[in-house]
């Protein structure tokens, strides 16, 4: 694992504000460091300090924008099993295995495809129209 860049001393954090949370809250913020790959504290803070240095956009803004990120991370996880799927039927294929999913797998391939394509296309024409 990379060890991240420590930060000066003048840009250390030295405040630490805290906030109460349910136990829904707290695993929605658990799961969104993880997937971002940062720390509980590490993500609140980029959060904050990204909505307090932004506060002319809407709440509209924010849930687009917000839907946007929760489809990439589906579309992300959707590729990953896609691509176990897609070396399974190289390994059998390679291996000289009759491979009857291989159909299937170049399917849900084909499927996903579109699905990044519909994605792209819904977001660029989104942004068409607001910009």
């Amino acid at each position: 694992m990379q060890q991240r860049e420590r930060l000066r001393d003048e840009n250390k954090r030295i405040r630490q504000p805290s906030c109460r949370m349910n136990d829904d809250e707290y695993q929605l913020l658990t799961r969104a460091a993880a997937v971002c790959n940062m720390s509980v504290a590490s993500f609140l803070a980029h959060a904050a300090l990204k909505a307090a240095g932004d506060l002319d956009r809407t709440a509209a803004e924010i849930a687009a924008q917000r839907e946007v990120h929760n489809e990439l991370f589906a579309l992300r996880r959707h590729l990953g099993h896609i691509g176990n799927n897609v070396n399974q039927v190289a390994k059998a294929t390679n291996s000289g295995a009759d491979v009857p999913y291989a159909e299937a797998v170049l399917g849900a391939v084909q499927r996903v495809t579109q699905r990044v394509d519909a994605f792209i296309q819904h977001y660029l024409n989104t942004e068409t129209r607001s910009g």
